[in-house]
């Protein structure tokens, strides 16, 4: 009775102990300390069943060693088959010559034999095998027990929990990140969608540039902006200012070519009172005003060279000393710089430091021109028109495909700023309600900008006409434009003999669009 006692105790303990761990692998390590110490084998470990269910790995010895489930040359593949527990002796594993087997005799001291347990719980689901070192046939007497029975009983049903629970958390973690990035994707389309308002194009390159300026908002990481003339670099800097973290500071905007070499000092680092003579009271520099938010160097291919200098020092250290001030100021911004000049070739020529480009250029950011994204010019054509009728109050319907397709022609060396004066301009031109037509946009000036011109319509060919003064003579732009617009109607009026439908359809004009512009510019058929 009092050995039956001592069992049961025994056996209490080990329970206490196996459900107390955390989590599976303090669990298996617990199950093998107490095999070893309870039943007195020499050694005792825990293979486990991989997730894919093609091998047993034994991480106690070694998270290295495991053993391939299809492999057949060792006893292990053979104990999951049949489910059925099996002795091996040092002299039967020495004939398999298996180095996986080989290894666990040796960390074993050199055992005589092993004894190979397959866990399962239920009837279908295998969790591992457990293997036992010692001597002769000692499992005889460990077999079988009450206590060993128990003991893999509680253990496998504890290992399933702790299987089951694991899984779950990774599936709730995967579950999160799946929600996540289901979240990030659409807040990502929101600010694309809204970036889509400002940066107007279905291009690939405008969605790769809307998807950079979300990217680069991201990020504290200096941002440099590089583009022709026209191309929007300005809009390109604002976007990263609104979907930063620091949208809601001042976003301080320095023209660096518009300012005088002089002032630009004074006007990014401020002043003291007394500074200098004039200096009546301190100013507060737009270093300082963009504290907590966005500072834009707009032209910094323009900075004076001397400038460059202490601006790097001020990116690096955020510090900076007002005209006159004795003690350094700091303020926490973020920089972004947009040029049109070719840094690379202005550090060559001396103009432009090489330690200051690379600072700048943390995240750099390239604005693709007009000519190269033709698909745009329709939604571009459109957003402009939009944005005249709000501001005026009414205007053109839309742009015909005559217009679209001479605007494609050309090569726009201003690029969308030049387009958006060239379709606002035709919105004046255009009767409300009407489409913008070719002969409403300033074809005499666009054609003047082409290298060359052929057919007898081409803008240069049309703009000498009688009646129409040379653009030299010109001085009420308006009246210019309707001689123009009236002398290319009483052109193709004569050319088709006075047949408005054909001179119509042939200036992808309706009708009745023609027959108002020939009253208000008083064309007859016979020009």
């Amino acid at each position: 009775m009092g050995r039956m006692q001592m069992e049961l105790h025994t056996g209490v303990e080990l329970a206490v102990e196996l459900i107390r761990q955390p989590d599976r692998a303090a669990l298996l390590q617990c199950a093998s300390l107490q095999m070893e110490r309870v039943f007195g084998v020499d050694r005792c470990w825990l293979l486990e069943l991989d997730s894919s269910g093609r091998s047993l790995v034994c991480p106690r010895l070694s998270d290295t060693l495991s053993f391939e489930c299809d492999d057949f040359s060792h006893p292990f593949a053979h104990v999951l088959r049949e489910a059925r527990p099996r002795g091996l002796s040092q002299e039967a594993c020495a004939r398999l010559e298996h180095k996986g087997l080989n290894s666990l005799f040796e960390a074993s001291g050199h055992s005589e034999s092993l004894w190979l347990q397959p866990l399962l719980q239920g009837q279908k689901k295998t969790l591992g095998v457990l293997v036992m070192c010692g001597s002769g046939d000692a499992w005889e007497g460990i077999v079988g027990q009450p206590l060993y029975e128990g003991l893999l009983s509680l253990l496998c049903h504890q290992w399933d929990a702790q299987r089951e629970r694991h899984d779950r958390v990774w599936q709730q973690r995967m579950l999160k990140r799946s929600l996540d990035h289901l979240k990030d994707t659409e807040t990502e389309r929101q600010k694309n969608e809204t970036l889509a308002s400002t940066l107007v194009g279905l291009s690939r390159s405008m969605a790769d540039l809307r998807s950079q300026v979300i990217r680069a908002a991201g990020s504290q990481l200096s941002v440099l902006v590089q583009g022709e003339t026209g191309c929007g670099k300005d809009l390109v800097a604002r976007g990263i200012h609104q979907f930063s973290s620091r949208s809601e500071g001042p976003f301080v905007v320095v023209n660096c070519a518009a300012i005088p070499d002089s002032l630009l000092e004074n006007e990014l680092f401020g002043h003291t009172k007394g500074a200098f003579s004039g200096a009546d009271a301190a100013k507060q520099g737009l270093l300082a005003q963009a504290d907590g938010g966005t500072l834009f160097l707009d032209e910094i291919g323009d900075m004076p060279l001397a400038l460059q200098s202490k601006l790097l020092r001020v990116l690096e250290t955020r510090q900076f000393r007002p005209l006159g001030a004795q003690e350094e100021s700091h303020s926490d911004f973020r920089l972004v710089a947009a040029t049109h000049q070719p840094l690379q070739t202005r550090i060559r020529d001396g103009a432009f430091r090489r330690d200051l480009f690379y600072r700048l250029s943390q995240f750099p950011i390239r604005v693709i021109p007009l000519r190269d994204r033709e698909e745009d010019l329709e939604q571009l054509c459109r957003h402009f028109i939009r944005g005249f009728k709000e501001r005026e109050g009414s205007g053109p319907l839309g742009i015909s495909s005559q217009a679209l397709q001479f605007l494609g022609q050309y090569s726009f060396p201003g690029n969308v700023r030049e387009l958006r004066n060239v379709i606002e301009f035709a919105c004046l031109q255009t009767v409300a309600g009407d489409d913008i037509q070719a002969e409403d946009l300033r074809l005499d000036e666009i054609a003047q900008d082409e290298p060359e011109s052929d057919g007898a319509d081409s803008g240069v060919a049309m703009a000498i006409q009688p009646g129409v003064p040379s653009l030299h003579e010109i001085d009420d732009l308006r009246a210019a434009s309707q001689a123009f617009e009236a002398a290319i109607i009483g052109a193709r009026l004569r050319q088709y003999r006075g047949n408005r439908a054909q001179a119509a359809e042939s200036l992808g004009l309706p009708k009745r669009t023609l027959a108002h512009k020939c009253q208000k510019f008083n064309v007859s058929e016979a020009g």
